[in-house]
């Protein structure tokens, strides 16, 4: 499915989700999660190819896995994240979108500190 159908299929299910908002919240709530799991599912492919163009890079630049893993795990978690997060305020739970994006900002420090301590390591032998 190209971005044009994506955004069609976003546009249309938020349209929706306004409509049937003003009588029933939770089905609304609902069909917003069913129109971000179809988008996810379509949008899998994409990701798929960014992962195989980043191996390839990764293996000309003999650019070495465990740096190339944090950056992609912080990318995904910073996406998990806004989506988790823009979901429960959709759903008129702003505290809990909150609380998911404290967390999401510890998980991906956690994640990247093995790069601070690589360039860490990098800047004590330089000097």
């Amino acid at each position: 499915m190209d971005m044009m159908a994506l955004a069609a299929l976003g546009v249309t299910a938020a349209l929706c989700a306004v409509v049937v908002r003003q009588k029933t919240p939770e089905l609304a709530a609902l069909l917003v999660l069913a129109a971000c799991a179809l988008l996810l599912w379509n949008t899998l492919p994409m990701l798929e190819t960014i992962r195989d163009v980043l191996e390839e890079l990764a293996a000309l630049t003999e650019l070495s896995p465990t740096v190339l893993r944090p950056m992609v795990q912080t990318v995904g978690l910073a996406v998990v994240t806004r989506l988790s997060a823009s979901l429960c305020r959709d759903a008129g739970e702003g505290g809990i979108a909150a609380f998911l994006e404290l967390a999401g900002g510890a998980a991906a420090v956690l994640v990247a500190l093995p790069l601070l301590k690589m360039v860490l390591q990098l800047i004590r032998e330089l000097l």
